[in-house]
Parts: C-alpha cells; sequence; structure tokens
C-alpha cells in the first residue's frame, strides 16, 4: 500500500560513550513519518544522513507515493538485480513439473535444455553445447535431481552456465529471440529438425515467456513482436493411408508373431499376440493395452465383449516419473484422471484374450501383457517383436514401405476400418478417445469412398477422349 501522507523530522545526532574517549561516537539519524507509521535509517556520517534526507524532501515535494512497509518512494526503492534465464527455467519447471505426465517432462526438460544452452552472453571458457544440454537435461533442471553431486565437468560446465546466462529482460530483443528459434529448427549436427520436433520445442519456449509475463518478469511475449516469420516446414496432421493395413495383412501380421521367438517355450511375439490384437481390433494406444487388467475385460463365452479403460502405462523412463519406474502409470489421454473409456471388441479379440489369460495367465496387479519377469513390456521389445513379424508376413518390398511400420500403425488401421464401415463419427471418436474434429482431421486420406466415385466422374467427361496414336 502506498501514501502521500509523509512528514519528515530533521536529524537526530546520536552519541555513544566510549570507555577510553570523553567525545564518543557518533551517528546520524533520519527519522520520517508515512501514513502515521514511523521510519528511520542511521547512517554513520552526517553527509550521508543530510543526502538520504535530501532525497526524501526532494520526492515528497513531487509529488511521490511513499510505500507504507519500506517508507520509501518508488525513485528510491532498491532495485533487485535481473533474474536470468537459468533461473527463471527452474522457477518455471518448479511451477509445471507436479501436474505434467511424465513423458511432457520429458519434453519440457528437452526443450528448455536446448533453449537455455543458446541464451548465453560470449565468455571465455564456453563449454561444447551437447555438454551444456546434458548437464541442463541430467543435472539441473528436473526438481527431484537439483543438488545431487556432479561429476567434475559437468559441474565447471553449470559454473559457467549460472555465470553466462542472459537476464531475462534480455529477450525483449526480437534479435535474441529470433536466432534461440532458429537453433531449435537444427540438430546438434547442423541438419534440420524433424517438423514435430521444432513445433514441440517452440511451444514450450512460448509457454515459459508466457510465464515470465504472468509473472510480470516481461511486459510482453517476444514471440509475439515477431512479424516476419522464418521458413518453417509444416508439420503432417494427417495419417498417411500408406501405413494403413488391410484386413487381410492384419491377420497375417497377427499370425506371424506366433512364430517370434525361440523354439521350445513360449515364444516371445507368442505372448504378445493379444497386445498387438487389442491395437487393431479395439484401436488401443500401446501405453492403454500394456495398462489393461483382467478386471477391465468383459470376455463372454460367445459374441461382443467389452473393455473399460482406466489405466495407461505409456513408457517415460524413471528420471520423469514420480514412481521412479519405467512406466508412468496414469489416466487416459484427454480425459479425466479417473474418467474410464468404453470400448465394444468384437468376437475375435474377446477369443485371443481369452486364450492369453488362459495360457499365460495374469500379472500380480492384474494386467494381462507382462515380461517373463512380470514387468510392464518395454516398448524396445515389442518394437523388434514387431519387426520381426514384419518380415514374416510382408513381401521384401512392403518391409521397405511404411506399411504398418510402427505397431501404433495397427490402431490407425482400426480407426480407417470403422469409418470406412460406415461407423458415425461420434461413435469412432468414443472408442478411440479423440474428439470428433480430431478424428476426422487426423484420418481425413484414410476414409475411402469418395475417390471412386469422382474418379467416375471424370471418366464420363473424358469418355472418346484418346491421346493419338
Amino acid at each position: 500500500m502506498k501514501s502521500r501522507r509523509v512528514r519528515i523530522w530533521a536529524i537526530k545526532t546520536n552519541t555513544t560513550e566510549s570507555g577510553r574517549s570523553k567525545k564518543g561516537k557518533r551517528s546520524y539519524t533520519v527519522r520520517w513519518v508515512v501514513a502515521g507509521r514511523e521510519k528511520s535509517r542511521t547512517f554513520v556520517t552526517r553527509a550521508l544522513a543530510d543526502s538520504f534526507r535530501s532525497d526524501l524532501m526532494q520526492a515528497a515535494n513531487q509529488g511521490e507515493a511513499f510505500d507504507v512497509e519500506t517508507g520509501l518512494p518508488d525513485s528510491m526503492m532498491e532495485t533487485p538485480a535481473a533474474v536470468t534465464w537459468l533461473e527463471f527455467t527452474e522457477k518455471y519447471l518448479d511451477m509445471k513439473w507436479p501436474g505434467a505426465a511424465a513423458k511432457s517432462r520429458d519434453s519440457m526438460t528437452e526443450a528448455l535444455a536446448t533453449v537455455t544452452a543458446a541464451l548465453v552472453k560470449d565468455a571465455p571458457g564456453w563449454p561444447p553445447v551437447e555438454l551444456l544440454r546434458r548437464a541442463l537435461r541430467d543435472h539441473v533442471l528436473p526438481p527431484p535431481v537439483r543438488g545431487l553431486a556432479m561429476p567434475p565437468d559437468i559441474a565447471d560446465a553449470m559454473r559457467w552456465l549460472r555465470h553466462a546466462s542472459l537476464q531475462l529482460p534480455d529477450l525483449r530483443d526480437a534479435g535474441i529471440v529470433r536466432k534461440t528459434l532458429d537453433v531449435l529448427a537444427v540438430k546438434l549436427d547442423g541438419k534440420p529438425a524433424a517438423a514435430t520436433t521444432v513445433r514441440r520445442k517452440r511451444s514450450v519456449f512460448y509457454n515459459a515467456l508466457q510465464y515470465a509475463v504472468e509473472l510480470e518478469e516481461l511486459e510482453f511475449n517476444p514471440i509475439d513482436k515477431l512479424r516476419v516469420r522464418s521458413q518453417r516446414k509444416k508439420v503432417a496432421e494427417v495419417v498417411d493411408r500408406r501405413v494403413v493395413v488391410n484386413q487381410r495383412q492384419a491377420l497375417e501380421l497377427l499370425v506371424a508373431l506366433t512364430y517370434v521367438g525361440q523354439r521350445g517355450k513360449a515364444k516371445r511375439g507368442e505372448r504378445l499376440v493379444g497386445f498387438f490384437a487389442c491395437l487393431y481390433f479395439a484401436a488401443l494406444r500401446p501405453g492403454e493395452a500394456l495398462g489393461l487388467r483382467e478386471q477391465d475385460c468383459d470376455l463372454p463365452e460367445k459374441g461382443w465383449g467389452r473393455l473399460t479403460l482406466t489405466k495407461s502405462r505409456p513408457q517415460a523412463g524413471k528420471r520423469w516419473t514420480d514412481s521412479g519406474q519405467v512406466h508412468d502409470d496414469r489416466g487416459l489421454k484427454h480425459r479425466a484422471e479417473d474418467e474410464p473409456r468404453s470400448v465394444p471388441i468384437p468376437p475375435a479379440l474377446v477369443k485371443i484374450l481369452r486364450e492369453h489369460i488362459e495360457r499365460f495367465g495374469i500379472a500380480k496387479d492384474g494386467r494381462l501383457f507382462r515380461s517373463e519377469r512380470d514387468n510392464v513390456v518395454a516398448a524396445s521389445t515389442y518394437s523388434r517383436v514387431w519387426e520381426a513379424a514384419r518380415r514374416l508376413a510382408l513381401t521384401p518390398r512392403q518391409v521397405d514401405s511404411p506399411l504398418a511400420g510402427r505397431p501404433y500403425d495397427l490402431r490407425h488401421a482400426a480407426v480407417s476400418l470403422w469409418l470406412n464401415a460406415g461407423v458415425p463419427a461420434t461413435e469412432v471418436a468414443e472408442r478411440a478417445g479423440h474428439s470428433v474434429d480430431v478424428l476426422l482431421k487426423v484420418y481425413a486420406k484414410c476414409i475411402d469412398g469418395e475417390e471412386a466415385t469422382v474418379n467416375g466422374r471424370i471418366d464420363e467427361v473424358l469418355t472418346g477422349v484418346a491421346w493419338p496414336a
């Protein structure tokens, strides 16, 4: 609170008696009152006290408002040292970390490590950029690892960075911000980064700057002031129809899985047939299939069954999860924490899951799909198994193509199949866990039917038109 009710008194001289000197030691106190609250400040010389009192008088005569708590006008308030970008980044991550999913933490830290290593002044002893990014990502930015011991080379790099990090107000300079955005567009080797990576990192950088505006550390978001956009690759937001398998190919891939692995005991591929079948017949995400439990499954002996999804177990890394495990344990994507999603499943998947439970059992916590050591199946494991199945089920030309290149492409195949079967988009979106808008945008190129109609109409127009011999 501030007030203009100010009274400034004369300087008071204080004398402290000294055992060795009758003269004693003097000090000088300036006293004044702001909104009825008395303030004072003592100085060792009269000149300093006179100067301070003169500044108070000048501010009062000019009509400045005085802060009631400190007793000082704005012109005499001590300006705090500007926050560096590194200090602000740590504060930003402290705010975002508790509510962020493990993969989001990983993504944020990677983006901010790239940005922070670039927002530095030219100082002697500049460490390699790769070392700076590693130091930030592994030892400084994630809140759980701060304060832990660092290797000597990392500690040296961080001492340099804390000295060289730009101050937050420096980012008002459009040139600095533009150079930083250019850094996000390339990899360490100088080659262009993937368009999706660039967009993700730009988004994190922009959001951090918005937080600086919220804290009133910046008056505006500097990125909004950039009027001329540099060339950027467009991000593909639709599914490439070349990755989508047809029904025959999907079944051949599922059968091929049973041949992947060692002979004798249950093959690794056999243990994962049900997992991949969930992706194709129920359009589950891999993390949702890994989190599927026996109590989530309604598997009647005949007819359609139902999966009630409540959990997802995406792989993120021990560093990013609250539990310290490799796989995060979280709710479903785009849903509230405990909001379930119900997915009716066809008899074929019901049969596959019943046979899987009968043969391989379930994990201690009820999960259907587990490793031989009862752990959550690693992404590297099911990816290797899938690649082996592709080589068995597809032709060499198809293996070299994008067709079903990733396990996730089975989900794309499922959603495309439902749309082309005439299932209403609202129902498909509900089962797949999408919004209708996103569904139609992402799968626009996978919906068949219109192309043949259009081709027929063009044929009618071109009837009788032939290239001369």
